[in-house]
């Protein structure tokens, strides 16, 4: 369920300024959301793990709470970031 290095290190150069730009705001949400799409297709198959949809759950609750920050702090950056993750439709 984790996320791969080679797969990690894309989405920070992505999101990133530079490749070791994994504190930047956008990446966390961006691996964030990562780890929710790997998480919810787990628990498509596996309906009783309920310690991973706790898990999901935190997850998806971190990231609200960066993204709200973020639309505080940079609204144009907020803006862009649920466009290019496809957060919200």
């Amino acid at each position: 369920m984790a996320i791969n290095l080679q797969n990690k290190g894309e989405i920070i150069k992505k999101f990133g300024e530079n490749a070791k730009d994994s504190g930047n705001i956008k990446v966390q949400i961006a691996l964030l959301s990562e780890k929710i799409l790997q998480l919810t297709e787990h628990l498509k198959t596996n309906a009783k793990d309920f310690q991973g949809k706790r898990g999901l759950l935190m997850m998806v609750g971190r990231r609200k709470r960066l993204l709200s920050y973020l639309k505080e702090k940079n609204l144009e950056e907020y803006r862009t970031i649920i466009k290019k993750l496809n957060i919200r439709k």
